[in-house]
């Protein structure tokens, strides 16, 4: 295009609210940025460290993530670095990131991270993640054979959605990364139809609050991954 604007982008973009927590929502708004749409970084949740969190490795041979905010908080606690399996290659390049060297990616979901650590059988499990997860990795595994268990380091707390909100009229796609912040959002347009809007989520499971938004456009990611999930733009 003569523009130099990515085919397929509308000509007057409309802004793309991207929900997820930082530091991932940067990075998501840098990838929305080069497809040549405007970005607008409100995101729903925020992620804490829990106060008095403690790590207790004793029998563990390898470590789960759920998150890359997983990463850090573990990272944090404690200088040792056994085998990895994360959920995602995102979550695994925070990992290396991390100085873990044995990193192995399901690319996919919590349901793929379960199977992907099964068939490794790499011994005892820790899941070290949030206090309240998506999903239930440890239940899973058990369910499979493994041994695990699961630590919480931090905590996602709510934040306001108002700064966003307040440009409803100009958004024209919210990007969704997890059932939590679906859920959040979908509370958030209780009283806002979204007529304009296109809801753009990573999963089936993070689709699944959504559908309470009247007059809700839902497009579900094919793959549980970003890439999969910004192709949809």
């Amino acid at each position: 295009m003569r523009s130099g604007q990515p085919a397929g982008v509308p000509k007057s973009a409309p802004l793309v609210w991207i929900t997820r927590a930082e530091p991932g929502a940067a990075a998501t708004a840098g990838r929305v940025r080069a497809r040549g749409w405007t970005p607008l970084v409100a995101p729903l949740l925020e992620a804490r460290a829990l106060p008095g969190a403690r790590l207790d490795l004793s029998g563990v041979a390898a470590v789960a993530f759920t998150s890359a905010q997983g990463v850090r908080a573990f990272a944090a606690l404690s200088g040792e670095r056994p085998p990895a399996f994360t959920v995602g290659d995102a979550t695994a390049e925070a990992a290396r990131a991390a100085g873990f060297s044995s990193v192995r990616s399901a690319d996919g979901d919590v349901a793929a991270l379960a199977a992907l650590i099964a068939r490794a059988a790499p011994g005892p499990v820790l899941h070290a993640g949030a206090l309240h997860p998506a999903g239930d990795l440890t239940g899973d595994l058990t369910a499979r054979g493994i041994e695990a268990r699961a630590v919480a380091l931090y905590e996602t707390a709510p934040v306001d959605p108002g700064p966003a909100l307040a440009r409803w009229d100009e958004i024209g796609v919210v990007l969704v990364h997890s059932p939590r912040a679906g859920a959040l959002l979908a509370r958030a347009l209780a009283a806002r139809p979204a007529p304009r809007a296109r809801l753009l989520a990573l999963s089936q499971a993070v689709a699944a609050p959504l559908r309470a938004v009247e007059n809700a456009k839902i497009a579900v990611a094919p793959f549980p991954n970003e890439a999969s999930l910004l192709n949809l733009l």
